[in-house]
């Protein structure tokens, strides 16, 4: 996020609780079976947990995770697996107290690892995943104690490659620290061994030839898997987003706002991911990065 924050949407511009169950009831009736909630960060949401029981309420939907940065973790824990979630991801890009605050800009390092302590108490919660996005001169210096924390917790811990959906649009190829290289760092003082890849998975996924953790990485810059992406995106303000890097969106809250009947949301759903685009281009000529940035679109 930029340090000066996002603007503010007025209450009218989100969409409500019943909104969102509605758009996901009907794209479950589809044949959309995974649901994950996130955000920008979905804690911040009053009453977050009852959307949660609502959506894990849908008929046809089979999973329900969420991605969250564990600031607030260790308060809605019990009410989170309580409601029905049932795989979560936490955001940890360092797992030392002054590089974390360099990173996110809070103090906050001792709150989230509490938080996964309190998640980590309700054995329907796991798998637990740890996701930290891999940097260049930052994330060198946190490969091996990361590998380390997956050893000792039973927790996943999964590198994402840097991709360009930061907020001061500064980004550039030569910051990506790739997964083969963060693979090789990490072989060098423990062996690992590839996991079968699910379809449609985004992570490569490795474990301990001793059998103590797994490790995986997300390689969307070093190893595009688009021809695999069957995921879509709806905003909190009601757009279709059918690609991270997406430049344009499908607006559903106003035909939905206007008595759009459930066929004909489903018509533009449908309408919307024919369109969907082949792959993200990122580092072809003429890339463009889309208007809104990770912390507004959702992982």
């Amino acid at each position: 996020m930029p340090a000066e924050g996002l603007p503010w949407l007025e209450r009218s511009e989100v969409l409500t609780f019943e909104e969102i169950a509605r758009l996901v009831a009907v794209c479950a009736s589809m044949g959309v079976r995974d649901i994950r909630l996130t955000g920008g960060e979905p804690l911040v949401r009053r009453d977050f947990p009852q959307l949660a029981a609502m959506l894990a309420a849908t008929p046809g939907v089979e999973d329900l995770s969420l991605t969250t940065n564990g600031f607030l973790l260790e308060r809605d824990a019990a009410a989170l697996v309580e409601a029905g979630i049932n795989r979560f991801n936490v955001s940890v890009d360092s797992l030392q107290r002054d590089r974390f605050y360099e990173i996110t800009r809070r103090d906050a390092l001792p709150q989230v690892l509490r938080g996964l302590e309190a998640l980590a108490q309700h054995p329907e919660a796991f798998p637990i995943k740890l996701n930290a996005v891999a940097m260049r001169e930052f994330t060198e210096d946190e490969v091996l104690p990361f590998a380390e924390f997956a050893r000792r917790h039973p927790y996943d811990v999964r590198f994402i490659e840097f991709m360009p959906l930061d907020a001061d649009h500064a980004w550039t190829a030569d910051q990506v620290l790739t997964g083969d290289e963060i693979r090789a760092a990490i072989e060098a003082v423990y062996p690992l061994e590839p996991l079968p890849r699910e379809p449609s998975a985004t992570a490569r996924v490795y474990r301990f030839t001793d059998g103590a953790g797994t490790v995986g990485f997300i390689n969307p810059v070093s190893e595009p898997f688009c021809g695999d992406c069957n995921r879509i995106r709806l905003t909190c303000d009601g757009r279709l987003r059918t690609c991270l890097f997406s430049l344009n969106e499908t607006d559903l809250r106003t035909p939905l706002r206007d008595g759009a009947d459930d066929d004909e949301l489903e018509q533009i759903i449908r309408d919307a991911v024919w369109s969907k685009e082949l792959k993200h281009h990122i580092g072809e000529p003429g890339f463009i990065q889309p208007a809104r940035t990770m912390s507004a679109i959702g992982g």
